[in-house]
């Protein structure tokens, strides 16, 4: 139940927040309030996306928008089509699994598959005409499109605002590692809590550079403002090898290492504040050997840093994550299986709205046992907190529908507000957020929403930590044995390049990165990989020593590669 700090929650929702009220008011203006769902269905598509530099945001926000029209056109059409509450609760089941897989295939990020399966769940048990279809799926579409420009929006005041979030992000987590280091009295830290702690750095630059990837260079300006940014990120980086300037100060001024590691950390933390606030890039001295690198790369070889190739990227990733015996497939099984026994038992305990216990079932699964306990106590406590939010605000309701819209528009923020900080205090205000849209569009009796949003919490909650224990996922150990597979190999491939001597030249500076890339990306998927184990029962038992001795040696290579090549390909 901790809060946790957050940083860029305002952004997702102030873009929900005006894509919502534009459509809702002039739905007001017409009098067709009772076509909110639909328009919400395109504007909820603002809250995605937020991680990524506006180039690839405007080619990744279509798609979200598409996913969304095509799922509330299956819902939209199967409610056409049939009356069967059993039969669109297993359609709407299989809708809520799909999202899972897919958003989790395609890593979207927050807020993942729930938004997607909240509106196509409700959808399923609209009454609905053949003839109103494609003008409801029009209404999304239309929306959608005024999702992406709230998005896409914030570009014409900092065009580079992503990229230097993700940076700052990475300093952050370097002056982390450097303060773990500090309190271990000047000495090496070693074993696997440190194991992990450079993990999570190495795993923030790592994102911070696939960020960068995205980021084109067509003019000087977009040039010269990467290569700042990457410039940072290779201080930051640094410290994964010991390399960065004020350690090799440290070095020599033994034994007051310690202190000039927190200083450090401190120079970093400033710079990462300052990323945040918009301000001029800060200037980063690097090291004599940071310096000639830049030099000499830059001369050789303009242009910025690639990805590592061989590596599937794009639609073929995604397709890679999703084929036959991935460990995303028991958790789409938990899903279906879940949802579609939380609606079939809603409706024979005779609640009005069994959607709500799809959906209810649906956010409670994760990527394992664990998890989902956490997220069962999670959502039970905040939506009773939330049903006691809505019965405090229902005289406010009664003034009128324009009331009630800007309820909702307010819940909406705050919902953005708290459920970074954690799901139980967003589900607050998400609880009277869907039940003002239930009741914006059909005038409900207020106890009957209370009385069967509380029955379906609870009846969803019951019924997927059942499926939980019943659907094991035995895929989740064969995933770190692939995982400490593919982190041999590239562990390997490092120590190949270590081994050589040392040599000037483009090619020589492009193959150590790639080697980094390659060995950061599987050492971060193997502590997914065993987090995700760890967290589910009846396994066979994990490898612990394999772990730890590869986690070990692949943070070594990886600080020698760093060491070796201290900074990165910049932009000429």
């Amino acid at each position: 139940m901790r809060l946790r700090p957050v940083d860029i929650w305002h952004k997702p929702a102030l873009s929900a927040v005006v894509a919502l009220a534009i459509p809702d008011l002039t739905l007001y203006a017409l009098g067709r309030l009772d076509l909110i769902l639909y328009t919400s269905a395109g504007a909820m598509c603002a809250l995605y996306a937020h991680g990524l530099p506006y180039a690839a945001r405007a080619r990744t926000l279509p798609w979200v928008v598409l996913g969304m029209v095509a799922s509330l056109g299956v819902a939209l059409t199967a409610a056409s089509l049939t009356t069967s509450t059993a039969l669109l609760v297993g359609c709407a089941s299989l809708i809520a699994a799909v999202h899972k897989v897919v958003c989790e295939a395609t890593r979207i990020g927050p807020p993942g598959n729930i938004i997607l399966t909240f509106i196509a769940a409700s959808a399923f048990f609209v009454p609905q005409h053949p003839g109103q279809v494609p003008l409801h799926l029009a209404l999304a579409l239309g929306t959608g499109a005024l999702a992406w420009l709230a998005c896409m929006a914030p570009a014409l005041i900092r065009p580079r605002g992503p990229e230097r979030i993700v940076v700052a992000r990475a300093l952050e987590a370097a002056a982390g590692l450097l303060r773990t280091e500090a309190g271990a009295g000047g000495g090496a830290p070693t074993g696997v809590a440190h194991a992990r702690h450079a993990t999570a750095a190495a795993a923030a630059v790592n994102a911070a550079w696939h960020t960068l990837f995205l980021v084109p260079v067509r003019t000087p300006a977009t040039t010269a403002a990467r290569a700042g940014l990457e410039r940072l990120l290779a201080r930051a980086e640094s410290v994964l090898g010991g390399t960065g300037h004020a350690i090799e100060v440290a070095a020599q001024a033994a034994p007051h290492g310690a202190r000039f590691a927190g200083a450090e950390a401190d120079r970093l933390g400033d710079w990462a504040r300052e990323l945040r606030s918009g301000r001029p890039l800060p200037e980063a001295a690097l090291s004599a050997a940071q310096t000639e690198e830049l030099t000499e790369v830059a001369a050789e070889a303009p242009g910025p840093r690639g990805p590592a190739p061989g590596r599937p990227r794009g639609v073929r990733a995604v397709f890679t994550r999703l084929a036959p015996g991935s460990p995303l497939l028991p958790i789409g099984a938990r899903v279906a299986v879940g949802c579609v026994l939380a609606g079939w038992a809603s409706m024979a305990i005779g609640v009005g709205h069994p959607y709500w216990a799809v959906v209810s079932a649906a956010s409670i699964h994760q990527a394992n046992t664990t998890l989902s306990w956490q997220r069962a106590l999670q959502r039970t406590l905040g939506n009773l907190l939330g049903l006691l939010l809505y019965t405090a605000l229902l005289p406010l309701m009664h003034l009128g529908p324009l009331a009630m819209i800007a309820l909702a528009l307010a819940c909406q923020l705050g919902a953005e507000a708290g459920i970074t900080r954690n799901y139980w205090l967003g589900s607050v205000c998400v609880t009277p957020m869907a039940l003002l849209l239930t009741e914006i569009g059909r005038q409900v009796p207020a106890p009957a929403l209370i009385a069967d949003r509380w029955i379906d919490t609870v009846v969803g909650v019951a019924v997927s930590l059942a499926c939980c224990v019943l659907v094991t996922n035995r895929r989740a150990a064969d995933r770190i044995e692939v995982a400490l597979g593919r982190v041999a190999a590239a562990e390997a491939v490092a120590s190949r390049l270590l081994g050589e001597r040392p040599a000037a030249g483009v090619d020589e500076a492009r193959e150590i990165g790639w080697a980094r890339d390659r060995l950061t990306g599987c050492l971060v998927e193997l502590r997914e990989a065993v987090e995700v184990a760890a967290g589910e029962w009846w396994q066979r038992a994990l490898p612990e020593e394999r772990i730890a001795h590869a986690e070990q040696r692949g943070h070594r290579a990886l600080a020698g590669l760093v060491r070796r090549r201290s900074a990165p390909a910049l932009a000429a």
